[in-house]
């Protein structure tokens, strides 16, 4: 029989889901990428009797390899090329302020606003913010061989040459990333109809929520250069948004209850192959003959969707001028004003680099009262710590300890056993491919990953051996103590101010999409787009909700009570978009004041959010005439309003 641990002893929960590995495949050409990348500079370096240099361009590279992320190859020269110009900029201004005492403190802290602002943009300048601090932070802690202008200059060689590896295919594979991604959609399309009428349907629309978002990104992303003279662009802008009739058909073939046929969901993954290899033959989907209003819907979505991919609806203008259902992007220069402005009009921008500006001016003004060997690894911790969009603060900090733990173990036999020179670049061949592999499975294990690189990088600079290992230890905790009290607890931000008011926003907008899906006075498109970014708000809700989780208790605690409610939204989209098919199929319309019963009753929910702190279960009425189409909306309205409510 098999020992149980004792109550006391068993590990909580938020504990558990901070030390639980992620699941995701190996990117293999990554995983090459960041080998080659690391290791050749130091090889050029050591080959030319300048290790430090060659350590200086492999550090570089180390960015470049992080920020290596993308499918899409015009995707990789924004997130790795823009990032590597921050970083050249913030190292030459912490060189420039390194050995000035309390102007370099003034310096750096300076920067730490700036790039906590700007991190709120988006992705790109969450990178970007996060190289322009932590180069400056190097800058200013450690002193740079040669003139001014030579450690960005290598520094941004080293990341430069990870988007030239990364490039390489693109002449043969271009247009593959983005097939593959609308393909992807089609697959998880299909994924969905298998789920309809089974537990396994939440978790499936979620799927295609998150690889909607992420073809809708790859493929409008280059739209907006290359929209009118790309045939093969607007071609899978066609195929993606022909697979919207699909997903909104799919909640109204839930709702009967009963499994679909297996022929539908094997349409769906025939559908998926002829994307991803541009096949425009006949199809031959083979679909059972419809007998219910839903599943007309489904065929008809699905034999629509055929069409588009086959391109036989080329005839109809679909595919000149596709709506990408979720608004044409602006030119880069308005949208680059529009940041702007909201950056420095935010006031989340401003609380957030307020708070990073805080935690780093008290770590460079600690190591500066206090003799702290290798002082830079400090704010270096709490640069990467403190990043929003990276996870809970809590947790990243948690993780970071453990994970330099971890990485320092390996480093005692680096340094220890591995003699300097040439050796070093075959053990860099080994670890370099490490960031990459374990990166996705967590940020505990990309700490682990890079923690050995760092110090043999930086034994090459330094020639401190194992003497490199305590001070990374007791500089990596400072700054994770700090972090967790300048940076955590005097910010007395809840979770339910953070994910409440976003949640009360979405379940508003859910007003607005029924209203919009039976008013009439909305075409398809509107409605399309209004979803779309519906779910594109709840997804990221979603995430929110899973960084609350990894909490410790009263946070944790709260973000579970929580949780249903999210999924109590989510099933009133789905309710509403089902009514809409089910119109479309001949279903009598619903009357106004049903209409507005229902949309009052989101409103006054919406309001409650904002005032509720803790959950009171309470019952509502909410009543209408019997078989009419409304009559699921009405249920998941009530019981969202039953899991939720002010007191």
């Amino acid at each position: 029989m098999p020992r149980q641990l004792p109550t006391g002893l068993t590990p909580p929960d938020w504990l558990v889901r901070n030390l639980r590995s992620e699941r995701a495949p190996v990117n293999r050409a990554a995983v090459a990428r960041a080998a080659l990348a690391m290791a050749l500079p130091l090889a050029i370096g050591l080959a030319a009797g300048r290790p430090a240099y060659g350590a200086l361009a492999s550090m570089g590279a180390l960015s470049g390899v992080i920020g290596d992320t993308a499918d899409a190859y015009r995707m990789r020269i924004l997130n790795i090329a823009v990032p590597q110009l921050f970083g050249a900029l913030g190292v030459t201004v912490g060189a420039a302020v390194y050995g000035h005492g309390w102007f370099a403190v003034a310096a750096v802290t300076c920067v730490a606003l700036v790039s906590g602002m700007i991190s709120t943009i988006g992705a790109v300048a969450s990178v970007s913010g996060l190289l322009l601090l932590l180069n400056a932070v190097v800058g200013a802690g450690l002193p740079m061989p040669g003139a001014w202008w030579l450690a960005p200059l290598l520094m941004t060689g080293g990341g430069l040459l990870v988007l030239v590896l990364a490039l390489l295919a693109w002449p043969l594979r271009s247009g593959v990333p983005e097939r593959a991604a609308v393909a992807t959609t089609y697959r998880k399309v299909a994924d969905l109809l298998a789920a309809c009428g089974t537990a396994r349907y939440d978790d499936a629309r979620h799927a295609v929520t998150l690889s909607l978002n992420q073809s809708y990104d790859l493929v409008v992303a280059r739209r907006a250069r290359q929209h009118g003279r790309s045939p093969e662009l607007v071609r899978l802008l066609a195929q993606l948004n022909a697979a919207t009739p699909v997903v909104e058909a799919a909640p109204a073939a839930h709702q009967a209850g009963q499994p679909l046929a297996d022929e539908i969901p094997t349409a769906a993954r025939h559908l998926a192959d002829a994307v991803e290899t541009g096949y425009r033959g006949p199809v031959g989907l083979r679909l059972p003959v419809p007998t219910t209003e839903t599943t007309r819907a489904v065929d008809h979505a699905l034999r629509h969707a055929a069409d588009v991919v086959t391109d036989r609806s080329a005839g109809t203008g679909e595919q000149r001028t596709p709506d990408d259902r979720l608004g044409r992007p602006a030119a880069l220069r308005a949208r680059a004003a529009g940041a702007a402005r909201g950056v420095l009009l935010s006031a989340a921008s401003w609380r957030y680099g307020l708070r990073l500006a805080l935690c780093v001016g008290l770590a460079q003004a600690l190591v500066s009262l206090v003799p702290v060997p290798r002082s830079y690894w400090v704010a270096l911790t709490i640069t990467f710590v403190m990043k929003p969009d990276f996870g809970s603060v809590f947790s990243r900090a948690l993780l970071r300890a453990l994970g330099t733990v971890a990485g320092l173990v390996v480093s005692v036999v680096v340094l220890a056993v591995v003699p300097r020179g040439w050796w070093d670049v075959a053990v860099l061949l080994l670890l370099a491919p490490l960031i990459p592999a374990l990166t996705p499975r967590g940020y505990g294990y990309q700490t682990a990953a890079i923690t050995p690189v760092i110090l043999l990088l930086s034994d090459v600079l330094n020639h401190q051996g194992t003497g490199l290992l305590v001070p990374r230890l007791v500089d990596s905790l400072m700054g994770c103590a700090i972090a967790l009290v300048a940076g955590y607890l005097l910010w007395p931000e809840s979770w339910h101010v953070r994910v409440g008011d976003r949640l009360a926003d979405a379940v508003a907008d859910t007003a607005g999409y029924v209203e919009c899906a039976f008013d009439g006075t909305a075409g398809p498109p509107d409605r399309a787009r209004l979803r779309r970014r519906l779910y594109r708000d709840l997804s990221a809700i979603r995430t929110e909700f899973q960084r609350a989780l990894t909490e410790p208790p009263p946070t944790g605690r709260r973000a579970a009570a929580w949780w249903p409610l999210v999924v109590a939204v989510e099933r009133i989209v789905d309710a509403t978009t089902a009514a809409r098919v089910r119109i479309r199929q001949g279903a009598p319309p619903p009357s106004a004041t049903e209409i507005t019963q229902v949309v009052r009753q989101l409103r006054e929910l919406s309001d409650g959010l904002r005032e509720s702190v803790e959950l009171v279960g309470v019952r509502t009425d909410l009543t209408g005439p019997a078989g009419s189409v409304l009559e699921p909306l009405r249920q998941e309205v009530a019981a969202a309003r039953a899991i939720a409510s002010p007191h």
